[in-house]
């Protein structure tokens, strides 16, 4: 699981942005759609050995792997910053963390960008994303950050929306350091390529993608229209 993006509900079926916009592609294309558990590093090699199509894991679009594959690029989202309901310590721009204590989970792109700013933030790192949700409950932290689209989730399902609020920067609408994510296909089959792009402007177009993105608490992130390889490396 890795809400909002695959998770499970009370019968244990696959929900979530990637499931559910996963079908409603399968609908447009005519065809049944047959959903593959995996390790995340496994999932290129999978398409690769002809076992999956395409992937739909929240992967980001960069130049790195634009060299096997292609992406219809479906998000558009950076980190986001949390802090509790009120916002009693007043932080609404990314710089207004200079000086405050941040957590994080360890290992994530979120950490290595705070520690790079011009400034002394204080990154508490945290076994997991959740224990780091837990410091900012618990006033160890003053922000919580993580990828935009899970503090979005985080934020409005934790005590039905009442423990947390995101900061929203009206000059970073997307979050901060926004990136492409999208749906990865070889590169070589074009044909897929294109037929997965004109499915996904289809839905685009009729709004059901919105619903998806809406459902899932992540509407902040969406792309206008389904373009191919829109990820550039910094």
């Amino acid at each position: 699981p890795f809400p909002p993006m695959a998770m499970y509900d009370e019968t244990n079926r696959e929900v979530g942005f990637d499931p559910e916009l996963g079908r409603l592609l399968g609908q447009k294309l005519g065809v049944d759609v047959k959903l593959n558990k995996q390790a995340f590093d496994s999932v290129i090699p999978a398409l690769q050995a002809g076992k999956s199509d395409i992937i739909m894991s929240g992967m980001n679009d960069t130049e790195e792997r634009q060299a096997t594959l292609s992406f219809v690029d479906y998000s558009r989202g950076g980190f986001a910053i949390a802090v509790k309901a009120g916002n009693d310590v007043g932080i609404s721009t990314q710089q207004d963390l200079c000086g405050k204590t941040v957590s994080v989970q360890k290992a994530t792109i979120q950490g290595d960008l705070l520690r790079a700013m011009d400034c002394d933030v204080q990154v508490m790192e945290l076994p997991s994303d959740l224990d780091a949700q837990t410091a900012l409950r618990a006033g160890k932290s003053q922000a919580y950050v993580a990828d935009a689209v899970v503090a979005e989730y985080v934020v409005a399902t934790t005590d039905d929306g009442k423990a947390f609020e995101i900061v929203r920067d009206p000059e970073n609408p997307a979050g901060f350091n926004p990136v492409y994510s999208g749906i990865g296909i070889l590169k070589d089959n074009t044909e897929l390529v294109a037929a997965i792009q004109a499915a996904l402007q289809a839905l685009i177009e009729e709004g059901t993608y919105e619903q998806v993105l809406e459902r899932n608490h992540i509407a902040a992130y969406a792309v206008e229209s389904a373009e191919v390889n829109q990820g550039k490396d910094a």
